[in-house]
This record gives structure tokens, C-alpha cells and sequence, in this order.
């Protein structure tokens, strides 16, 4: 893990391209504090700069900007099988220095290909090639979205690299906030790809690849679509295809255990973390280390789930317990942590536990995507029936009950739920759900309904001044499906939207913040695409509720240990908001300081707060976005 940036098209002697590619590399030094190293061709007008955590090769032979006869590169990631790629090219010729995967990537490159070299990589990586024989720069992206690799122009100027802070330092940049993006951000608490927050700059997508030569601004094209694998169907039995899924884990698990310097694991307890520590600890010969965060609020906490599971699987396990207040200590931080505005409140808990985590180890697997691969977020199903009932009834009918739904304030639906049964939704429904189900009754179809439920702001023009809405992955025909399976439609949209534009983002920042390379073997595109090939009825039956990785997982842990409800990765920010919060929300959300800075209409968010702060609804996800948004750019201004 480790951060690169560079420039294309801007003018200077070497040492003027190198001084501003250490500046722009000074900007993410968190990302790689182990070494600072640049390199600058003056005649192609070009400069990489990167910062290194060392990982695999800890020797100078490791170190990136790296050279072969034909290409230079800088490259932040793993590439977890680079053993079999450098004995395969080693039989073909190829001879190496280090051992560092890097190395691996400018031997595939000059036998297959840029494109070609990009699909045999298993890993994750954003990566940028400078080919000198062609003249020209190639930018590429895991498949999965887990390395961010963002890249604009300022007149003919390209700056690339795995911040966008690292290309406001660039002598060159010249921007504004993107008002489209802006709108996209209200919307969802991200900035979806591919758009980015500073105008004329762009996220490259996961699986593209975009070349640029001679000054020409070229379009990215996918290496690797999701999509295909729905197009390659196979023949399996759910028992082999059990085997086979099982197979692939525990190949992706041993493939995330290499590294050169100390290793461990977050461990929630929960299903995903739980079997990925298993995994880890059945291929090891010592106790795995693991981390957990703990908090006071049993209703947050889950470090006793995570302390059962270690001690039966006899890992070494640190816990911390902390407090309200260091957790309120976190935030302050966090605009600087994330270089777009990010509003995922989970980013406080997973602060935390990568900065305990990094006490100890330098890398630290997770169990991120298993909720996506393996439908385990409770929405799926629960819309999924919802919409079976509501697409039955006439819009007309359906629009008249929102209002009547939206009649009662949302704290006196809570009062009342409790004598309320509702077959199959008990314990699962509150005021603020009912009200936000309310505003979605009004969906013509299943992705609108979807959609709907992962927005923050229905109608972001409300909030935000200018801009207009763009495709995103939601309703993009060129990155959609034609699904048949409403549950299958959602687990896709989110593989291709809330996964690399909110998960992986809020893991990367939060790991690179203390210098931690994070790792998610659930993501092994191999075990993606396998899973996307079987038959609908293996594949439903097999990830509904995450069947497949809870047997896997019952070979090495008892089921009672396991088996608890889903409890997520949260903090108690309503009330938060409304107590020790509060003075700092306020200062950020004042009216008069809204209307001056220009970017949103101050009257709906003042109405959503006053109605926070009465106890009328629930505002918490909406308020603490363009709070993210407001304490980011102060960090900017």
C-alpha cells in the first residue's frame, strides 16, 4: 500500500518537474511514509512521484519509481499472485532483481501487453505506465474499485494520482467545486463514480484502463466488466458449488497473507470478519493477531462477539474499549482524512480500530464485501419483498398513503410500533424508516425503488444551488443489467456503486491515515466472477443470507458463537447531533455562513436540523452529510 502522483503535459527542466511532484507527493505522505523517490523525463514532459509503505521487498530493489527496458511505473496496491506471474515469465525469459510485485507488472506488460498484462494481475492496484517506446501514459484500476486513482486536466496539463489533494498541489491546478458533483454527493454521502468533487477531474472506474498520448485526452475503456461473467454462465450443483466457493477463500486468503512485515486482522465477530480470521488462522502456524474496538453503549458494541471468536479460534487478540469522547476526538480529523467530502459515519469506528491496529501490524485483512458479494445486507431482501407488495398497488394509491404514513412525527410511530405487529418485520421498524419508506412509495420501478432507499437527499436540488443530476451507477444503461431477480439487480447495483464509492473509500482513507495497508479477500475477482456465473436458482439459494460463507465458516467456529443479529458498524450520532456535536454542527450549519459560501439553500437544512433537534425526525444521515461536506471544505479554503 502506498501513494503515487505525477504530471503529463507540463513544461520544465527536470528538476522543476521533479519539485512539483515532490510537492504533490508531500500531500500523501500518511500513504507511504517509508520512502519519497521521483523520476522525470523532460522531453515527454512527464514526472511520477511516490511514497512508499514497504510491504513485499523491503530492499532499495522494491523501490518505485520503477524502470525496465520499456515502461516506468509507480504503482499502489498488491498484486497477491505475483509469484506464479514471475515464475511463468521468469520460463518465458524474464529475469528479475527483487522480488517485489512491482517488478512482476513491468515483465507482464512487455510479454502480453498492457491489457492483456492487467487481467492475468490478481490483486488490487491503481497503477500508472509510462510506455517509452509508444509515448504514452496508461492509468488503470483494480477491478473491484479497493486503490482510488483519480486524474484531470488543467489545460494541457494531466495530473493523475491516488489523492485529490495530491493534484491541488500541483502548480498547475486550476478548479472549483463540480456543482453536478456536488448534487451527486447530497444524494447518496459519496461523490459516485466516476465524477469527483473538483471540476474538470474525474475517478477513474474500477476494471478501466485509459491511455493518453501525445497530448490527447483518451477515454477510459473497461479491461473488466462484472457484467461478463453473466454471460459465461456454468453448470453447478449448489454442493459444488459450495466446494468450489469454499475453495476460492481459502485461495484468496493465502494469497492476502504474504507480506514482508507484520500482519493481523480487524474481527467484529460478525459472519464476514469471523471467517476471514478462521481462514487466516487454518493456514497459519502461529496465533493470527486481531483487532477490535469496543464501546461502553452496548447497543455499538461488539467486542464480546469478537472476544468469543478469538479466544475459540486461539488467536491473539487485542481489544480496546473506548469512550464517547475519543470517539468525538476522531472527528475533527476526518476532513483532512478523506479528500473528497465523505459522509459514511462508520468512518469514526473504522478510524479507530485501523489506528489500533496499526500499533501492531502493518497490514490487516477484513471481511469488506461480503455483504455485497454474498447479499448479507438485510435491504435486499426486506426491499425486495416490499417492492413484491407495492408494484401490485396503482401509484395513485400508493402516493396517498406516503402522506398518511408521514402524518405521524416519527418519535410517536416508535411509541406505537411496539403494539404494532407486522409479520416478518418485527424488530425492524422504526419511525424514521417508516417515514423514509414514506418517500419512496412513489418508485415506477424496482431500481428506482432502490435507489431510493440508498439516497440521503431525495430531490438534491432542494439543498444544492446549481448542478444537475448525472448518471451514475444506478441508472447508467452503460454500466446497468437486465436482471430478471430483483434481489440479484440490487446486489449489483451495489457492487458497482455503494462498494467502491463508500466502502473501499472509507477502508482506504481510514488505513492510510495511520500508514496501514488494508486487504479484503473477500474481493478476489475470481470468486466474484465465479459467483455471477452459476445458474440463478444455485447462486440464490446459496447467498441468501450468506449460506455459503456460515457453513464454511461453521467447520471452524461453533454456530452459537456466530449467530446473532446484524448489528453494523455504528455510533450513536443522532444523539450526538443533539448533545456534545452540537455547538460544532451549529457553527458549520449556520444560515447566514450558508448563504455566503454559496453551495447550498440554507432554509431546508435549517428545517431538517430544528426538526432534528425537536425530536420530530431522525435527520442524522442527511445533517452529518453536509456537515462532512462543510467541515471539508473549511480544511480547503
Amino acid at each position: 500500500m502506498c501513494g503515487f502522483a505525477g504530471s503529463y503535459g507540463y513544461a520544465g527542466t527536470a528538476a522543476e518537474l521533479e519539485a512539483a511532484a515532490l510537492r504533490m507527493s508531500d500531500e500523501i505522505a500518511r500513504r507511504g511514509p517509508d520512502d519519497r523517490q521521483v523520476w522525470s523525463d523532460p522531453d515527454a514532459r512527464l514526472a511520477l512521484a511516490f511514497r512508499r509503505l514497504a510491504i513485499l521487498d523491503l530492499s532499495p530493489e522494491g523501490r518505485q519509481p520503477m524502470h525496465s527496458a520499456r515502461f516506468s511505473i509507480v504503482f499502489n496496491g498488491e498484486i497477491y499472485n505475483f509469484g506464479e506471474l514471475r515464475a511463468e515469465l521468469a520460463a518465458l525469459g524474464h529475469t528479475f532483481r527483487g522480488h517485489s510485485d512491482t517488478e512482476v507488472i513491468l515483465a507482464a506488460a512487455a510479454e502480453w501487453g498492457v491489457v492483456r498484462a492487467l487481467q492475468r494481475l490478481v490483486g488490487m492496484f491503481a497503477i500508472a505506465l509510462w510506455d517509452r517506446h509508444e509515448r504514452s501514459l496508461h492509468l488503470a484500476r483494480d477491478r473491484m474499485g479497493e486503490k482510488p486513482l483519480y486524474y484531470g486536466w488543467c489545460g494541457d496539463v494531466l495530473l493523475f494520482g491516488s489523492e485529490l489533494d495530491a493534484l491541488r498541489a500541483h502548480p498547475a491546478f486550476v478548479s472549483e467545486v463540480d456543482r453536478d458533483a456536488l448534487r451527486g454527493y447530497a444524494r447518496f454521502g459519496y461523490v459516485p463514480g466516476p465524477q469527483a468533487i473538483w471540476k474538470g477531474f474525474r475517478k477513474l472506474l474500477p476494471g478501466h484502463v485509459v491511455t493518453f498520448r501525445d497530448g490527447a485526452r483518451g477515454e477510459p475503456a473497461p479491461y473488466w466488466q462484472l457484467r461478463d461473467a453473466l454471460a459465461k454462465p456454468i453448470r453447478a450443483t449448489g454442493a459444488e458449488a459450495h466446494a468450489e466457493v469454499e475453495r476460492l477463500l481459502l485461495q484468496s486468503v493465502k494469497g492476502c497473507m504474504v507480506a514482508d512485515v507484520p500482519l493481523g486482522a480487524f474481527l467484529s465477530g460478525g459472519i464476514d470478519s469471523s471467517l476471514i480470521v478462521a481462514l487466516m488462522q487454518a493456514q497459519s502456524a502461529r496465533p493470527v493477531r486481531t483487532f477490535t474496538i469496543g464501546f461502553h453503549d452496548e447497543g455499538y458494541d461488539e467486542a464480546p462477539h469478537a472476544k468469543r471468536v478469538a479466544a475459540h479460534l486461539g488467536t491473539e487478540h487485542t481489544e480496546l474499549y473506548v469512550s464517547g469522547e475519543d470517539a468525538l476526538a476522531v472527528v475533527p480529523g476526518l476532513a483532512r482524512m478523506y479528500d473528497e467530502p465523505f459522509a459514511d459515519s462508520s468512518q469514526i469506528p473504522t478510524s479507530l480500530v485501523a489506528k489500533l491496529a496499526r500499533q501492531h501490524v502493518t497490514v490487516s485483512l477484513s471481511g469488506d464485501g461480503g455483504d455485497e458479494l454474498f447479499g448479507g445486507y438485510e435491504r435486499y431482501s426486506l426491499a425486495q419483498r416490499l417492492w413484491k407488495q407495492l408494484r401490485r398497488a396503482p401509484l395513485g394509491l400508493r402516493l396517498s398513503a406516503a402522506r398518511l404514513l408521514r402524518l405521524p412525527r416519527t418519535d410517536h410511530w416508535d411509541a406505537a410500533l411496539p403494539r404494532i405487529v407486522v409479520p416478518g418485520l418485527q424488530g425492524r421498524l422504526t419511525g424514521d424508516r417508516i417515514h423514509k419508506l414514506a418517500d419512496k412509495l412513489g418508485a415506477r420501478t424496482a431500481g428506482e425503488f432502490y435507489a431510493g432507499l440508498a439516497m440521503t437527499w431525495d430531490d438534491p436540488g432542494k439543498v444544492v444551488r446549481g448542478g444537475v443530476d448525472r448518471l451514475t451507477g444506478f441508472d447508467d444503461p452503460r454500466r446497468q443489467v437486465a436482471l430478471d431477480d430483483v434481489f440479484d439487480g440490487f446486489m449489483y447495483t451495489d457492487t458497482l456503486t455503494y462498494l467502491p464509492d463508500d466502502i473501499l473509500v472509507k477502508v482506504d482513507r481510514a488505513t492510510m491515515a495511520v500508514s496501514l495497508e488494508g486487504r479484503a479477500p473477500l474481493l478476489d475477482h475470481r470468486l466474484a466472477d465465479y459467483l455471477w456465473s452459476l445458474p440463478h436458482s444455485v447462486r440464490v439459494q446459496g447467498l441468501r443470507r450468506k449460506r455459503w460463507l456460515k457453513e464454511t465458516l461453521y467447520k471452524h467456529v461453533p454456530r452459537a458463537i456466530v449467530e446473532r443479529p446484524k448489528m453494523g458498524f455504528g455510533i450513536p450520532l443522532a444523539d450526538w447531533l443533539r448533545g456534545p456535536l452540537r455547538p460544532w454542527a451549529e457553527a458549520l450549519l449556520d444560515a447566514r455562513r450558508l448563504d455566503e459560501e454559496g453551495f447550498f439553500h440554507a432554509g431546508e437544512i435549517r428545517k431538517r436540523w430544528s426538526e432534528h433537534q425537536s425530536g420530530a425526525r431522525n435527520w442524522q444521515t442527511p445533517l452529518w452529510n453536509m456537515l462532512m461536506f462543510q467541515a471539508w471544505h473549511e480544511a480547503r479554503r
